[in-house]
């Protein structure tokens, strides 16, 4: 009878949630050659591939994939068990800030991963502008914030930097239009670096849309009726990152930033933290070169 160590599944899953041994071995506390070694001895004990190696960075196998649910699984029985047994289980609630404009595609994630941990605490998700987050966070109403700001201040950790870049309609013209129809939220932190960099490339602009709502603006540019700025990754799928060939001007990055980690809600709050980091960190770490590993199978 062999039996699977929790320690190299969980090692397992990390390396596969954040695309590489670099970004997991850091997210686990562990050193690069200790994650490498964990993955080695899992295929040795299966007898099979997990990972592809042979590309610039690592996937997963077809075997890997099958073991990528399973690894899930058993980590989640394993770590509920412990909390379950070893002590009461934690109850209250948690207040996460989030701007609108990121809370698409990791938010949602996160907050499923957090409830199957810790099933009894309730996450009130506070979406709104970075500037009114920040304003309720120092008023001590929230207890955890993400921000988008243009860089990191004292304070803050730094969880990303993203690439702001023009949005329309799949298959839209608005782009080439002059005046080039802006469609942006009054209250939205990117409007005015847009307007910025359209002055400055000399291109005539008109607002297509005077609203507060994200909604609105995204029916906008979704009905082919304006272009407006989002980070990339963040678009919905109903919209597209504007293919324009330099015809339009950088918007330059934006830094997502993280404030409260350090909060004295102990374990509850730094376990959400931990999880939004890694959400982060997956989607948006760079392509990493694979480790010298032995391949079994």
């Amino acid at each position: 009878m062999r039996n699977l160590d929790v320690t190299t599944l969980r090692s397992f899953v990390a390396v596969a949630d954040m695309g590489g041994v670099t970004k997991a071995a850091g997210f686990l506390h562990l050193t690069q050659s200790a994650v490498s070694m964990q993955l080695k001895r899992l295929e040795e004990l299966i007898g099979v591939a997990l990972l592809d190696r042979t590309g610039r960075g690592i996937a997963l196998t077809p075997a890997g994939e099958q073991m990528l649910g399973y690894a899930r699984r058993m980590v989640t029985l394993n770590d509920e068990i412990m909390r379950r047994l070893s002590h009461d289980e934690f109850e209250g609630s948690v207040t996460l800030g989030v701007p609108h404009d990121i809370v698409y595609p990791t938010i949602p994630r996160v907050m499923q991963q957090f409830a199957a941990a810790f099933p009894r605490v309730k996450v009130n998700l506070c979406s709104s502008y970075t500037l009114e987050l920040k304003q309720l966070f120092d008023k001590g109403e929230i207890d955890l914030i993400l921000t988008t700001e243009t860089n990191t201040p004292d304070g803050a950790e730094g969880l990303c930097t993203l690439p702001l870049v023009w949005i329309g309609a799949p298959g839209g013209a608005s782009w080439r239009r002059r005046p080039f129809p802006f469609a942006s939220a009054r209250q939205c932190l990117f409007r005015q670096r847009a307007i910025a960099a359209l002055d400055r490339a000399g291109i005539e602009w008109d607002s297509a849309l005077e609203t507060e709502s994200d909604r609105t603006v995204e029916a906008t540019i979704a009905a082919d009726l304006g272009v407006g700025e989002m980070l990339l990754g963040t678009e919905p799928r109903h919209l597209e990152v504007i293919d324009h060939g330099g015809a339009l001007p950088e918007l330059g990055e934006q830094h997502i930033n993280m404030y409260g980690a350090e909060q004295a809600k102990g374990d509850v709050i730094a376990h959400l933290a931990e999880l939004i980091r890694k959400s982060f960190l997956s989607m948006h770490a760079p392509v990493e070169s694979p480790p010298r590993l032995g391949v079994v199978g």
